[in-house]
């Protein structure tokens, strides 16, 4: 029987206080309200590099979360996603504490430009030696639109063709404006760029008019691995089209499976190869040295759960302002501009459970959503396998609990059970974040990527 592949492992991170457990900050062992000093994140990156982890996955959004009782007011009073810095300014710092972990940066396509986005993950890639991926979001707050300029948020669907356009016009600067070699560094002739191996890419579309050529020379991986987050028809067909890694959220297995199936069957109809994309799921881990102390500590949590943050951050998710439902209201799909793809699957639409407005804080509960597994370290790594299995899935985001301590608990209990089973690697990787993901595949995006058709002849597939 052949052997399991190693599971992908990212430390699933946002630059706020909590993040996806709601009012966990204020656990006594919680170090997350220390997300502003530049020391916790240097600790974070260290201890995940030590124990191997692929990368960092890092979310982000561009405005309050005031969709709840029409104000930010319980975001604020309860840290739910607030305050939030910027998740690409340490990146530079954590990759000089480290030589092998990953960074996932999410950046948004509505409101940043592909002429500057590209010069930033370019940079970062040289920075971090070809370590760095690009989480690609469309922004689903209105709190955003209107602080960015907007009246209002722009529509779903228009998002992502926005974002396509967006992405290549990216690939063009990133595959197609510098040829291999056009940086020569010849100090004898004195020539440190050859001008006829730069190119402009010219473009002009619908949302972007862009010359070029791209302000950078390449970086070890060009384009940075593409990370990618929604699973509603439209952001499936991005994802197929355009990610190398997808990030899925799910209430169960079998709604993540079918979510993996859906992509993967697209992405076989753009002519991408089989494997061309793995798949990861949130989990939050609870776990200690045994199954009654894991018990325990999950009934200890959960005492800190505030319900005020949990409606904060559904209805932010969902666009929807629960706090004008009755709770005894059954949860219907309702079609906004947010996320559909959480409520679809907690409406029952993609389930069996007939959830109402007043169980939303168990449901975001430890994870906001996510899976969440409570064990031992055997109990742990069976329930993870299981998971994997059952959702089709490559690996997971390890949501955290309370920072740093559920990576901790992880890392001391369960991940050496599954090194002993063979699910995570036992040595370091050589070369670059893409080289990790994908053996075998070299540092750049393989020939059967969209992006390769605006690759310049004299770049090496």
């Amino acid at each position: 029987m052949p052997q399991p592949e190693p599971l992908l492992l990212n430390g699933f991170m946002m630059t706020v206080p909590g993040h996806v457990s709601p009012g966990l900050w204020r656990h006594p062992n919680d170090r997350s309200d220390r997300y502003n000093r530049l020391d916790y994140w240097l600790g974070i990156a260290r201890l995940l590099e030590r124990a191997g982890f692929d990368a960092m996955f890092i979310a982000d959004t561009l405005g309050q979360l005031d969709v709840y009782e029409g104000r930010a007011d319980a975001s604020l009073r309860t840290a739910a996603q607030a305050p939030l810095n910027d998740p690409l300014l340490a990146i530079s710092a954590m990759a000089a504490v480290t030589e092998h972990l990953g960074f996932g940066v999410t950046v948004s396509t509505t409101y940043e430009y592909p002429y500057l986005l590209a010069r930033k993950f370019t940079t970062l890639d040289h920075l971090t030696s070809g370590r760095v991926a690009w989480n690609i979001v469309t922004t689903l707050l209105e709190s955003a639109a209107r602080n960015l300029g907007l009246d209002r948020q722009v529509d779903h669907d228009e998002r992502y063709d926005q974002a396509q356009e967006f992405v290549e016009v990216a690939y063009k600067l990133w595959e197609g404006s510098w040829e291999d070699g056009a940086a020569l560094r010849d100090r004898g002739t004195g020539v440190f760029t050859d001008p006829a191996k730069v190119h402009p890419i010219d473009h002009a579309g619908t949302y972007y008019r862009v010359p070029g050529p791209h302000l950078c020379e390449p970086s070890p991986q060009r384009t940075p691995v593409l990370f990618q987050a929604g699973t509603s028809p439209r952001g499936q067909a991005f994802a197929a089209r355009n990610a190398e890694v997808v990030f899925l959220m799910g209430a169960d297995a079998a709604a993540i499976r079918r979510d993996v199936r859906a992509i993967k069957e697209l992405a076989r109809s753009f002519g991408r190869s089989e494997g061309a994309i793995k798949f990861v799921t949130s989990v939050s881990v609870v776990t200690a040295a045994s199954d009654d102390e894991a018990r325990a500590k999950h009934d200890e949590y959960r005492r800190y759960l505030d319900p005020d943050a949990a409606f904060a951050l559904f209805s932010a998710f969902t666009g929807v302002d629960w706090s004008a439902y009755d709770r005894d209201t059954e949860l219907e799909y309702i079609e906004t501009n947010a996320s559909r793809s959480l409520l679809t699957s907690l409406a029952g639409i993609d389930g069996g459970r007939r959830w109402k407005v007043g169980d939303i804080p168990e449901f975001m509960g430890l994870g906001s959503g996510g899976q969440t597994v409570v064990g031992g370290p055997r109990r742990a790594a069976d329930r993870l396998e299981q998971l994997a299995e059952e959702a089709e899935v490559d690996g997971f985001n390890l949501a955290y609990v309370i920072s740093p301590g559920t990576f901790e608990d992880f890392i001391a209990h369960v991940l050496p059970e599954l090194r002993r089973r063979g699910r995570v690697r036992t040595s370091p990787p050589v070369g670059t974040l893409r080289e990790r993901i994908f053996p075998g595949v070299g540092p750049l995006l393989p020939a059967d990527h969209p992006a390769s058709e605006f690759r310049l002849a004299a770049v090496a597939p």
